[in-house]
């Protein structure tokens, strides 16, 4: 039980971080290209570029290169990252049920 709470805590962490919600979220859609995410998510290339550096590190996604003209890069979950498709799909069940659009827009001004 001791070690329940590191683990925890590490887990919250890596997804609390900004943007990778989104970004798993994007991924259960399946394997996405850089250019088709950085189209589709409000974020800049090199933040997007540094989360997927870091949620590949975790495991969570995988990067295969494609060696063509121009070079192709797509992004996939992982085995370790498919396995959070539940959380995610149950924190968004919660999100609708509990979160209110005047909470979402008071975040806005902050």
């Amino acid at each position: 039980m001791e070690e329940l709470c590191p683990r925890f805590e590490k887990a919250m962490q890596l997804l609390s971080t900004r943007w990778v919600g989104l970004i798993l979220f994007e991924l259960l859609k399946g394997t996405k290209r850089f250019s088709h995410m950085e189209a589709d998510l409000p974020i800049s290339g090199r933040l997007l570029s540094d989360r997927l550096k870091m949620l590949e590190k975790e495991g969570i996604v995988k990067r295969n290169i494609y060696s063509e003209f121009p070079v192709r890069i797509e992004y996939s979950l992982s085995d370790k990252g498919k396995a959070l498709e539940p959380i995610i799909r149950e924190i968004q069940h919660w999100a609708d049920g509990y979160v209110t659009q005047d909470e979402i827009n008071q975040q806005d001004v902050q």
